[in-house]
């Protein structure tokens, strides 16, 4: 087991008061058994009341209203939490692919994460697959040597890509970072008929090379026959233990955004995130990063909505 001081800091910075900014975070751990939250607190610009759910997936979300007009909306999260999973694997590395149409049957979510998206390079994706599944292997082995496929062959790169990448984009670059990554891995699993999901959190290493540290994460979760969901980072091409720190589940990136919003008025805006990870150790890891966003330029009307 090990504890992690997790400080996250979102903030919009616009170039003029904009107003009824109306926000859905999803910055709240993911509750399973894999993690113990021992202490969370949300600071928010203006100390709006946030409304929780849960949605879809399963995630704990927040919405909440910012009235009054304002040129700065910050969102900060203090969290200490224990990740309580093994540091030895315990999965199911014998399961079939049988076995896992036996689980899928009648299982409507299931079978909704092993449906892949219609893209252009289908094909790509194919040639893939003959390379990662061979007759008799089983859903884990092939799982795992997809991960270490994109590991190996795609670049990790910042700056080439955004949260609009698509995965026709990432199989042209070969390049990327975690969220990339995680959108080809995700395509290439379910193109075999294997159920999987987003999952965005933190990576906690504490200096042992692994990459994605200094930022929100992302990674998959496959559905292992005689197992159930098992983590797995195509980044470091690592199966997940206890070093990721899980926020949020999805299909896709869009379903585990941590903050995203609309906001009137005609103001261009900044993003930065900055992320702090705390060890038992003492050692801190910290990095504050601009985000690039799409649709920067708002129009020149006061109740013009810009999203964020």
């Amino acid at each position: 087991m090990a504890i992690f001081r997790i400080h996250h800091v979102t903030r919009y910075e616009y170039d003029r008061p904009v107003k009824e900014s109306v926000n859905e975070i999803k910055i709240f751990p993911y509750k399973c058994p894999e993690q113990e939250i021992l202490q969370h607190d949300l600071l928010i610009t203006g100390q709006p009341e946030i409304h929780t759910f849960t949605d879809y997936w399963g995630n704990k979300s927040g919405n909440f209203n910012l009235l009054p007009p304002h040129k700065v909306l910050t969102i900060e999260s203090k969290l200490l939490v224990r990740t309580t999973a093994s540091s030895q694997l315990q999965i199911n590395f014998h399961s079939t692919f049988d076995q896992l149409q036996e689980e899928m049957a009648g299982q409507l979510l299931l079978l909704e994460l092993a449906q892949p998206d219609i893209i252009k390079t289908q094909s790509a994706i194919n040639n893939i697959i003959t390379i990662i599944k061979q007759p008799g292997k089983s859903v884990a082995a092939v799982t795992e040597h997809c991960s270490e496929y994109i590991f190996k062959n795609f670049k990790y790169l910042k700056g080439i890509t955004n949260i609009e990448t698509t995965v026709d984009e990432i199989l042209q670059h070969r390049a990327g970072v975690c969220q990339d990554f995680a959108h080809i891995m995700l395509h290439i699993l379910r193109s075999c008929g294997i159920p999987c999901r987003y999952v965005s959190g933190y990576i906690c290493p504490n200096k042992d090379g692994m990459r994605g540290e200094g930022a929100t994460h992302a990674w998959v979760e496959a559905w292992i026959p005689g197992y159930g969901w098992a983590g797995i980072d195509p980044t470091n091409n690592i199966w997940v233990t206890n070093k990721h720190v899980k926020l949020s589940v999805g299909r896709h990136f869009n379903d585990c955004s941590p903050v995203k919003g609309t906001f009137k008025g005609p103001a261009k805006q900044k993003l930065s995130v900055f992320v702090a990870v705390g060890y038992e150790d003492g050692n801190i890891f910290e990095e504050t990063n601009d985000v690039h966003l799409q649709g920067e330029a708002a129009t020149m009307d006061d109740n013009s909505e810009g999203q964020q």
